[in-house]
């Protein structure tokens, strides 16, 4: 039922308190209860990333002449981002407003390079292994461009396969850093040999793992070659307001050199109100974002971000024990800040309803059913009282047509 505006205003204690009591039933992430949706850095990172964006949360990215705060801000953001994912000199990128963004910029870029430096009309399609993230086919139907998703081999995309499914008409091939569903880096380097042995534009998405894999690499794991350092990753995608832990929306895509990167801006000049040039999908641009990025990143530097992914792998690696210890079988070999993990026999859908009763919010996996961790660093807190709930979730076994929660993030 619509319900009419008020017809006067209510006092601002009022609402805040009315406010408050509305969130009253949402998961308590800052007791580290949400293993999805938010990325918990801790109370000062959060008062870090309010006061930066209300600082400018007036301001509008659109008009950089006019806010040439805003844009300095964005290219130190961007130069940083650049510079972690090993990009050459010339590399160039934007602030987005989030993942879904990023890789729709990403693949206007290629399909528009695909028209003008291939001389292709398609129509076009992308090739990708079935644990790519869903914005891509968001992207694709937006576009009207064909979506060929691949098997995965052991969980990770089969380079075989995308090579197989490539043709002429092919604009990209796809690899994640990590994928969502199971946490896993895709090969990456033999994507990136297919790609330009056979003249592909490769887009590494890596909106989970852009801001934590370098920093997990500097604190010493043994990461395979993922970014810009392979020659055939043409573009990428990296989300700040996740492992970033800056303020939502604000992401990042960046494109080996600034002439791929002119393909993904849009320009405007036939209308009466002047030329409307925009590098993102969104037109307004919040400042607050722009400048939360820039805050949160300088604030934690290099250092601080190794000790806050350290916590992280921390935790990973502890729930990783727990669970095997609890008969549970981890999927692939997660190197990052996300776990999935299953059981054969148990019904998961009852396990995840146990958990969420407990207050614990968690994401699933379908193929195979498993239960799915994304974690923070708050959650190396709370690692024992997680694992705790997990033992006392009911064994039932699973039954045909048992409901499976999603994720609808």
């Amino acid at each position: 039922m619509n319900q009419p505006l008020p017809l006067t205003g209510t006092p601002w204690p009022e609402l805040r308190e009315r406010m408050a009591a509305m969130g009253g039933g949402d998961v308590k992430w800052r007791d580290g209860r949400a293993a999805v949706y938010v990325f918990n850095a801790g109370a000062e990172i959060e008062q870090v990333q309010k006061e930066a964006y209300t600082l400018f949360m007036s301001e509008n990215g659109l008009g950089p002449s006019a806010f040439p705060s805003l844009a300095g801000m964005e290219r130190a953001v961007i130069g940083y981002g650049l510079a972690l994912l090993n990009a050459p000199s010339g590399a160039a990128g934007n602030i987005t407003s989030g993942g879904t963004d990023s890789i729709a910029m990403a693949m206007k870029a290629a399909r528009d390079f695909a028209r003008r430096e291939k001389g292709l009309s398609g129509p076009f399609n992308i090739v990708l292994p079935r644990s790519a993230h869903p914005a891509f086919d968001k992207a694709a139907a937006m576009m009207e461009i064909e979506v060929r998703r691949t098997p995965v081999k052991n969980l990770l995309a089969d380079p075989a396969a995308i090579d197989a499914a490539a043709d002429s008409a092919t604009m990209m091939i796809v690899g994640s850093a990590p994928c969502f569903p199971y946490g896993l880096i895709d090969p990456i380097a033999a994507l990136s040999d297919l790609a330009v042995a056979r003249g592909l534009w490769l887009h590494v998405d890596a909106c989970v793992g852009g801001y934590i894999a370098p920093f997990v690499r500097m604190n010493g794991a043994d990461l395979a070659p993922f970014d810009f350092s392979l020659p055939g990753v043409h573009s990428m995608s990296a989300d700040l307001h996740k492992y970033g832990y800056c303020a939502k929306g604000a992401s990042t895509v960046f494109f080996r050199t600034e002439a791929l990167r002119q393909f993904m801006v849009f320009n405007c000049n036939d209308w009466p109100g002047g030329a409307m040039i925009t590098p993102t999908l969104a037109g307004t641009r919040p400042g607050g974002a722009i400048a939360a990025a820039w805050a949160v990143m300088n604030f934690l530097g290099v250092a601080g971000y190794r000790a806050l992914h350290a916590k992280v792998i921390d935790a990973r690696e502890r729930i990783q024990r727990g669970v095997e210890a609890m008969g549970y079988r981890v999927l692939g070999e997660p190197q990052l800040g996300l776990i999935a993990f299953t059981r054969d026999g148990l019904n998961l859908a009852a396990t995840w309803a146990h958990l969420h009763a407990h207050g614990w919010f968690i994401s699933v996996t379908t193929d195979p059913p498993g239960l799915h961790l994304m974690l923070s660093p708050i959650h190396a807190q709370v690692v024992d009282e997680y694992l705790a709930a997990l033992a006392t979730a009911p064994r039932e076994e699973v039954s045909p047509g048992a409901p499976t929660p999603g994720y609808a993030g």
